[in-house]
């Protein structure tokens, strides 16, 4: 396989959405990107925000566009502020530099694309995006690093 299928990203949205509604969130909105940063498929809870589509494909697009988690890029903002800043107008999906974005790798390290979760806090919208990831058999890359435990 070379990249996320329509299938799977229904199914990564499917998942996450539940999980989102098993925790109790505010309402989700989450993108799934194939490889090449293009969407996939993205759906939005009724209630949550208009923007939701462009933060959830940051995510995931910025995770893309520098090969590590959304999350490690909000470590990277804290560590260089002016060089994440700077990504954000030449980044095709824009970078948001907070967790939800996670690359989705098969078992030999190839990028499949990525997924994008935005709507409550950054841990959990991390743990949705996981959720979703494991539900349709995928998995997360290997270099994005621990998610933290959600907390309201």
């Amino acid at each position: 396989m070379t990249a996320i299928t329509l299938d799977q990203a229904n199914a990564i949205i499917a998942a996450g959405l539940a999980k989102g509604r098993e925790l109790g969130l505010q309402p989700l909105a989450i993108a799934v990107l194939d490889p090449g940063g293009h969407l996939l498929a993205f759906q939005r809870q009724d209630g949550a925000t208009t923007l939701r589509v462009q933060i959830a494909s940051a995510k995931a697009g910025g995770a893309l566009g520098l090969g590590v988690s959304s999350r490690r890029i909000g470590e990277m903002a804290a560590e260089r502020p002016a060089f994440i800043a700077s990504l954000g107008p030449i980044a095709p999906q824009g970078v948001v530099p907070a967790a939800g974005g996670v690359i989705v790798a098969d078992d030999a390290g190839l990028i499949l694309g990525a997924v994008g979760v935005t709507g409550d806090t950054s841990d959990n919208d991390e743990l949705c995006a996981l959720a979703g990831i494991a539900a349709a058999g995928l998995t997360p890359a290997q270099s994005q690093g621990q998610p933290s435990t959600a907390r309201r």
